[in-house]
């Protein structure tokens, strides 16, 4: 079989369509769906300034790809391809630098260490707490201690200090009311 000046044969057996046929079936077929490619990159791309970028590289790979082997339909050829950059783009954007990982301990940050900042507003809610705590009646104390501290179960409150479950279930509400006021209410 004699070769067209259009196609060339491969090493491997496939066929290789030259430049010339490429770029006219570019401009026939691909050039046309311009519009709907630049809406569907706008679309799906949250960087506007990189859409011109984009579509180049669109074009890019489907010239690239068409030199192998022209599509049969170029449209679902054109949009799977811009598709796929996509993907690839996102993908890449999420990949971390081993380096920058590496350097971290040399970085000498507390990785899940409170700083000074939050320590001292942690000790002071914890006074806080304490001296709401100790304006409380000591049963109430002891209630709200049991269930808040301990985790008990108001039966377990109960039996643990000798009450009815209805007396726990009042000091564990009395508690919380007086906390809540001493703690956020008002300072007048």
């Amino acid at each position: 079989m004699v070769d067209s000046p259009e196609f060339s044969r491969q090493a491997s057996g496939s066929v290789c369509v030259t430049p010339p046929e490429v770029r006219a079936w570019f401009v026939r077929e691909v050039l046309p769906l311009e519009a709907q490619l630049m809406q569907f990159l706008r679309r799906n791309w949250r960087n506007k300034a990189e859409i011109a970028d984009l579509r180049q590289d669109v074009y890019v790979r489907v010239f690239e790809a068409a030199k192998a082997e022209i599509p049969r339909a170029a449209r679902p050829f054109l949009f799977a391809t811009a598709r796929n950059l996509l993907i690839n783009r996102v993908r890449s954007e999420q990949v971390v630098s081993i380096e920058a990982v590496a350097d971290l301990d040399a970085l000498n940050i507390g990785h899940d260490e409170p700083g000074p900042d939050r320590a001292a507003i942690a000790r002071d809610e914890l006074r806080r707490l304490q001296a709401a705590l100790d304006h409380l009646p000591p049963r109430c104390r002891e209630a709200m201690l049991l269930r808040q501290v301990d985790g008990l179960s108001r039966r377990e409150i109960a039996a643990a200090m000798g009450i009815a479950e209805k007396t726990v279930k009042r000091h564990l509400a009395d508690g919380a009311r007086a906390l809540a006021d001493h703690l956020f209410g008002d300072a007048s």
